[in-house]
């Protein structure tokens, strides 16, 4: 037990010590750490004071700078303003001198239309007293010729009707022949020129165009795979033939002809619609009346497409400015209506273009004159189908959709149903003429040729001493033979003139007649 206690006691101090040693050592080290963090600290305090010393002196710069820039700039400012107030003010002036120059002329010219005024009351009030003084006068002329007739009546015994009645009846027998003779001369003389002019000008526009011609149609052939097929279209006890005329409105010629079928309709869309609604069932070989109304409806609708594109097509061909949609489908089913065997459309066309190059010798409208040219006929794709003449048709259209005067009036005019009021009109005449008389641009049938001839002939033998007359040149001339002791030559003038008017009032020919009067006087005697 003696043993632990002894050591008990050696270690006791020890831990003391120990422990003494430890609490010098941290206090040692706060104190070093306490002396250094106060250094640290006055040595960041004075960086701080530097830091905000230097800031000062940045601050006080800047400020200094931006004082000076401010002077600067409300100097500059001042100096631009001092200039813009200088610059205002010498437009100011400028304007006001402007403005009292101005105000001066307008005196003046107040001045001077006073004057004019004044004049004018004067030349006025002087024309007034003129007129007065006229008037006076007229009134005694009056009175003193009215006392003279009064007198000539007593003298002669005669009525003022009376005496003039008899003077123009005794002038009217006197000059008949010199009349005659002197229209007759005034009417060479105008021909020799207006007839080369017009060849020269007519010649110019055949030479620039030309036109390939068609035939006239009123039926159209369908071609069929095979005879079979006319069963099938004929159908069950008629079915489907009846569904298809009902339909289409045109009449089916199914014959003994191989593998044709004939369309045939006066009007040509419905003879157009049918041709393809046939061909159409042909290919789809699906005959029947409900498939029948359906592809005619189709078809009917392809047709008016088709109406419209050509006439669009011919008015881009033309170069013509925009014209109302609705007419130009109308333009466009001319292209399927034949006139003496003319295709009606490219007629219309070939109008246009001499139109148009006449216009243009002439300095004349040419983008109008094409218009009215193409626009001529326009009433024939309506005559099938509504009353009335072409001429009226194509009238009441050009008016419905606003075309200019000088259309309308080159369309009531081309066939002479009314007065050509315009320049433009007359080409119209001219072109229609050219285009339609050429060699080979129409033809007609053979019983209505000779239902002309015989008619022309009839009209010419229809007068007072003709003796014969005989139409030549396919009708496009009359020779008439008079009785020479019955008409006189001044006399076969006016006849020639009477014929010309009766023909064209009731005869419908292509082209022009020419009126051929012979008389011819044969004295003969025999000397033995």
């Amino acid at each position: 037990m003696l043993i632990p206690n002894l050591m008990a006691l050696e270690i006791g101090p020890a831990l003391l010590i120990g422990g003494i040693g430890l609490i010098i050592g941290a206090g040692i080290c706060f104190l070093v750490m306490f002396v250094l963090s106060k250094s640290k600290k006055d040595a960041a305090l004075r960086d701080a004071k530097q830091i905000v010393r230097d800031a000062k002196i940045q601050a006080e710069r800047i400020t200094k700078n931006a004082e000076i820039d401010a002077k600067q700039a409300a100097f500059e400012a001042r100096q631009q303003a001092e200039n813009d107030i200088r610059s205002r003010k010498g437009e100011i002036q400028a304007i006001e001198q402007k403005l009292s120059l101005r105000e001066q002329a307008i005196d003046q010219r107040d001045a001077a239309l006073i004057q004019k005024e004044n004049a004018l009351e004067a030349k006025s009030e002087s024309l007034d007293t003129r007129l007065a003084q006229v008037k006076k006068k007229s009134e005694e002329l009056d009175e003193k010729i009215d006392q003279i007739i009064v007198e000539l009546e007593k003298v002669s015994g005669m009525s003022t009707k009376d005496a003039h009645d008899e003077i123009m009846a005794r002038v009217e027998s006197k000059m008949s022949m010199e009349i005659a003779t002197y229209i007759h001369n005034a009417e060479d003389e105008a021909k020799e020129t207006a007839e080369a002019k017009a060849r020269d000008l007519l010649s110019l526009a055949c030479a620039k165009y030309a036109q390939d011609v068609t035939t006239e149609r009123t039926v159209s052939v369908v071609a069929l795979p095979s005879d079979e097929l006319k069963g099938r279209i004929i159908g069950r006890e008629g079915r489907n033939i009846q569904a298809l005329e009902k339909s289409l409105g045109v009449d089916l010629v199914v014959d003994d002809t191989p593998e044709v079928i004939t369309v045939s309709c006066f009007d040509p869309i419905r003879r157009e619609i049918a041709r393809r609604t046939l061909e159409y069932l042909i290919k789809d070989g699906r005959i029947q009346p409900g498939r029948i109304e359906e592809v005619s409806a189709k078809c009917k609708k392809e047709v008016e497409e088709s109406c419209q594109k050509y006439g669009e097509d011919a008015i881009f061909k033309l170069g013509l400015p925009r014209i109302n949609r609705e007419l130009v489908g109308y333009l466009g089913r001319l292209h399927f209506r034949t006139s003496y065997g003319q295709n009606v459309l490219d007629h219309s066309m070939e109008v246009a273009y001499l139109c148009g190059i006449m216009a243009a010798e002439l300095g004349l409208d040419q983008q109008l004159a094409k218009r009215a040219g193409l626009l001529h006929d326009i009433g024939k794709a309506l005559d099938f189908e509504v009353e009335g003449s072409h001429v009226e048709l194509g009238v009441r259209l050009a008016k419905k959709y606003g075309e200019p005067d000088v259309v309308i009036n080159s369309i009531e005019s081309h066939h002479g149903d009314a007065e050509a009021k315009y320049v433009i009109a007359h080409l119209v005449q001219a072109a229609d003429t050219l285009s339609a008389a050429r060699p080979g641009a129409r033809s007609e049938t053979l019983e209505t040729y000779i239902k002309r001839i015989e008619q022309l002939e009839t009209i010419a033998k229809s007068f007072d001493g003709v003796a014969q007359a005989f139409a030549m040149q396919s009708g496009r001339e009359i020779r008439v033979m008079v009785a020479p002791e019955r008409i006189s030559d001044s006399e076969a003038l006016i006849l020639s003139q009477k014929m010309r008017d009766k023909i064209q009032n009731e005869m419908t020919y292509p082209g022009q007649i020419k009126i051929s009067i012979i008389r011819e006087y044969r004295a003969v005697e025999t000397a033995k």
